[in-house]
């Protein structure tokens, strides 16, 4: 279904006629606040999603950042006791 000109020009007349000359400004304005608010509501949204992910992503690597110590500190106590055996074994 296309507008020609001549459907776009009777729609704006019977708009004109509906809401009156002074009113229709009022109305472009606010439909295009509208319009606006819609958009910065979509990019927010978008934004806050991201952030989302970004947060999720340096939540895992400190958990993985405190795994990779726990195991690092179990090595560490492991060797501290193979190291107590030996000297043990050799003092005997």
């Amino acid at each position: 279904m296309n507008l020609g000109p001549t459907e776009l020009i009777i729609i704006l007349v019977i708009v004109m006629l509906l809401f009156g000359a002074t009113r229709l400004p009022k109305l472009a304005r606010s439909l295009g606040e509208a319009s606006k608010e819609f958009k910065d509501g979509i990019k927010d949204s978008s934004t806050q999603a991201e952030l989302a992910a970004k947060a999720a992503d340096k939540e895992a690597q400190a958990a993985k950042l405190v795994e990779e110590a726990r195991i690092d500190k179990l090595v560490a106590e492991r060797m501290a006791e193979k190291s107590a055996v030996e000297r043990q074994v050799k003092g005997e």
